[in-house]
């Protein structure tokens, strides 16, 4: 080749590099027949003086045998290479800025890993086009190494497709698991685990129980309040009519449904209960009504019976049915007028023969009137009502319940507390309980952890939110005064007057009425809620 053609072939190589070097997406260079560099190339255009001179191994053997070649790359790791001797030259091409590019992403998720699987609640995973995982991370942020280097068929499945793949995780039953393809080599993937070990947790902790412990025999209760409505438990435990069991947080709603169950003439059967306000709408309707097998995601293969199926012929409790959502409401309308239920996604009703408990701390009656609870429901449910007094409607009660717990926490504890001071008992007693039962329970508790060398509890021992509730006289032996709120003395002053009243007329209600001012209703209603009694 003569010098000119000679000069004139190298100036068009060298103008094509750019175009070349920017196609392939790394670097394009044109080497003499001993694959030493002359003129390099990246994808910008930009000249890279630094190699001029190196030997490429591969070009001067493409020249050797005057054929096209494809190999790896001299400068990055992984990156590929084809070369074509052009006349006394080799023109070379590499995709090494791409997989530079594919590298510092494939560092970068793997860094970003940990921080995925938090915010995802799952594990998340890197893995190559085989499935396999080459990273992987639990919620917490460490290193799962118990599924590292394991293969995912379902990651697999995403690399050959090229598009993401949802289904089963495969390191968590239950839970769901997304995995995309990033590059050609390599994807990621995450699941929920966290989330689905929670809904599990919080379905059995939910699903309180599967069987009935109390009996009315449990339940403490010496005043006459109580025991009206311990009477009335008794009587209607007997029958087989849905019963709404009234009660603020606390007063014993869950005792006595237990209690009611043990008393029928299902005891011998299932009891289940589950608390309709823990979980969310769609996990209280598949564990309602179970689900057929393919139902919805995540389902378990041959489906699942839900707790009015394994409640048959026993009693199922619905704690705070207040909660229920209204299409819910409607679900469940319907399998107590039809005594069947049909599982989600399936189409055989199945037969359910259960007596069904409910309990709310709320008005339903006002919730009906406000369009948050159906009144058709409400009605079907309400055919008999069981009212809980709370316990400062039932204060003879409490030295009855303080005895009771300071038994069952010294035993639970260690402890040896045989008495509570007259003192701190009068504290209790005078006390409001907003958290009902309950409340005093964990009072007591708190209080037998606080007594060191002494038999009895004193004032000083009980919850510093109680004791700062009273002012204590520095003088021993005096009562505390209590502080009361403007509602607590009008509500006192109110059961005093309607009491003296009543007792000048000998219990005349419609006479205690008119004096008054009020409805004999109205006087009845307030009775009630003030624990008076003829």
């Amino acid at each position: 080749m003569q010098r000119g053609q000679h000069d004139q072939l190298f100036m068009k190589i060298c103008e094509a590099l750019p175009l070349l070097a920017s196609i392939t997406g790394g670097y394009a260079t044109v080497t003499d027949g001993e694959g030493r560099r002359i003129k390099t190339f990246d994808s910008s255009g930009r000249e890279l003086e630094d190699y001029a001179g190196t030997v490429y191994e591969l070009a001067a053997q493409s020249h050797r045998e005057n054929r096209s070649l494809i190999g790896e790359s001299q400068i990055v790791k992984g990156a590929q290479a084809w070369v074509l001797p052009v006349g006394p030259f080799v023109v070379s091409c590499s995709n090494v800025e791409k997989v530079k590019r594919e590298q510092g992403l494939k560092r970068a998720l793997e860094k970003a890993l940990p921080l995925i699987a938090r915010v995802a609640g799952g594990e998340a995973v890197l893995f190559d086009r085989e499935g396999k995982r080459l990273a992987s991370y639990n919620p917490d942020g460490t290193v799962n190494k118990e599924f590292l280097h394991k293969v995912s068929e379902a990651a697999k499945r995403a690399m050959e497709l090229h598009e993401p793949v949802i289904g089963d995780s495969m390191s968590y039953p239950g839970a769901m698991a997304v995995r995309i393809p990033i590059t050609r080599d390599y994807g990621m993937g995450f699941n929920n685990e966290l989330a689905a070990k929670n809904n599990t947790k919080l379905y059995e902790e939910v699903k309180k129980f599967q069987y009935a412990r109390y009996n009315f025999s449990d339940i403490i209760g010496e005043s006459e309040v109580m025991r009206r409505v311990i009477d009335m438990g008794r009587h209607v435990a007997r029958g087989m009519s849905t019963i709404l069991i009234y009660g603020e947080t606390g007063t014993g709603k869950e005792l006595f449904a237990q209690a009611i169950h043990n008393a029928s003439e299902r005891s011998h059967k299932p009891f289940v209960a589950i608390n309709c306000g823990a979980l969310p709408a769609s996990l209280i309707e598949s564990n309602l009504f179970g689900y057929v097998e393919g139902a919805f995601t995540g389902a378990k293969r041959g489906g699942a019976p839900g707790i009015f199926e394994q409640a048959q012929e026993g009693t199922i409790f619905l704690d705070e049915i207040s909660e229920m959502e209204l299409n819910l409401q409607a679900k469940l309308l319907r399998v107590l007028q039809e005594k069947e239920v049909t599982r989600i996604g399936g189409d055989k009703p199945i037969p359910v023969n259960v007596r069904v408990l409910a309990s709310t701390n709320k008005d339903l009656e006002k919730m009906v009137r406000e369009g948050k609870f159906r009144s058709d429901l409400y009605f079907r449910l309400n055919v008999v009502e069981l009212k809980i007094p709370p316990l400062r409607e039932r204060a003879s009660d409490i030295p009855h319940l303080v005895m009771h717990f300071i038994r069952k926490y010294n035993a639970l504890l260690g402890k040896y507390v045989t008495d509570i001071e007259e003192e701190a008992l009068e504290i209790l007693v005078q006390y409001r309980w907003p958290g009902n039962v309950r409340e005093l329970q964990n009072c007591i508790e708190h209080a037998i952890n606080m007594v060191k060398d002494e038999q009895k509890i004193s004032a000083g021992h009980l919850p510093p939110y109680i004791r700062r509730h009273f002012r204590v006289p520095a003088e021993r032996g005096r009562a505390p005064v209590p502080r009361e709120t403007l509602a607590e003395t009008l509500a006192r002053l109110e059961k005093e007057v309607i009491e003296k009243t009543l007792r000048e007329v000998q219990f005349k209600k419609k006479e205690a009425a008119e004096i008054l001012g009020i409805s004999t209703t109205t006087l009845w209603r307030k009775m009630v809620q003030h624990g008076l009694q003829e």
